[in-house]
């Protein structure tokens, strides 16, 4: 299957085997709706942690059966969404997501030492696969939300997470663009020596199963014509499925640009804890987080 669509990730994640979801502090309209969907399409078994009273409430109002799910009282955010992690690491889990609380709540209970999701030395990072009109294909892309100034070696699990994502979506050979304000080498700018050390271990083999180039700028990593004029060559240039972000204030700003002017259409989650957690705003829409309950269940 060519997937250029996010609609098309949901169609592929159908043929997959049905994870088991828990949501937590799963509240509100948006949230449930979502789920509900996820549940009616097959792709996932499903337990809302929150308030029983309100989870019905908001279920009569959209014609919904509680049949369809596992409810788990706890009507404080910051409880539920540690009753949340509880599940998963008593097996009853495959994917944590966001309810109607806060991200530094949510990502406090993945990081809590004693009840949370992230294994020792583990890096987690925020990866989002965005389906933008102005692309001809999806754009898998990171670090947008977690890591301020990634170092080399957090780029390198970056590069990793997003090569796997690739993958999951069938893209067999992710062509992968190393950004940087510039394509020139310049040693003073830590990004370009970053992306140019990573492109060499890629040519040397020391980074497989994908086309890896940088230091390469935006406009060069997706636009052909950019990329003709400008006389670079390669595989990447002008046709990338995956763009590494220096730091988080490129990538967030690249993510809002998207959503905002260009009113792409978005899946989001953490990568690098026991389970996939999708990560979306208490204000995205009932179909942004379908998306990222579908892409979070290909994840490996």
């Amino acid at each position: 299957m060519n997937i250029t669509k996010l609609d098309q990730v949901i169609e592929l994640v159908k043929s997959k085997p049905k994870k088991r979801l828990v949501a937590a502090y799963a509240n509100d309209e948006h949230t449930i709706d979502a789920v509900h969907r996820a549940v009616e399409m097959g792709i996932v078994d499903a337990t809302l942690v929150g308030d029983t009273d309100t989870i019905k409430s908001v279920c009569e109002k959209l014609n919904i059966s509680v049949d369809d799910f596992k409810i788990v009282q706890e009507a404080v955010d910051t409880k539920a969404a540690a009753k949340a992690c509880d599940l998963i690491n008593a097996g009853e889990g495959d994917i944590l997501m966001k309810g109607l609380l806060p991200t530094d709540k949510y990502m406090r209970a993945i990081l809590n030492k004693e009840r949370g999701l992230c294994p020792a030395n583990a890096t987690l990072l925020h990866m989002a696969v965005i389906e933008n009109p102005q692309y001809h294909k999806l754009l898998c892309v990171s670090d947008c939300a977690i890591i301020p100034a990634p170092d080399f070696k957090q780029k390198q699990k970056i590069l990793s997470a997003l090569i796997s994502t690739a993958k999951s979506l069938e893209i067999a050979r992710p062509k992968v663009a190393i950004l940087a304000a510039t394509e020139q080498m310049s040693v003073g700018m830590q990004a370009c020596v970053d992306a140019a050390l990573l492109a060499k271990m890629a040519e040397r083999g020391q980074i497989a199963g994908a086309a890896i180039d940088g230091p390469l700028s935006l406009d060069l990593a997706i636009d052909k014509e950019a990329a003709q004029i400008k006389k670079m060559g390669g595989e990447v240039a002008g046709d990338a499925d995956c763009l590494l972000f220096p730091n988080i204030e490129s990538g967030n700003v690249f993510y809002k640009c998207c959503t905002k002017f260009n009113h792409s259409e978005v899946a989001a989650f953490v990568m690098g804890a026991k389970v996939p957690c999708v990560l979306s705003s208490r204000g995205d829409t009932t179909k942004t987080k379908l998306y990222s309950i579908a892409v979070a269940a290909l994840a490996k």
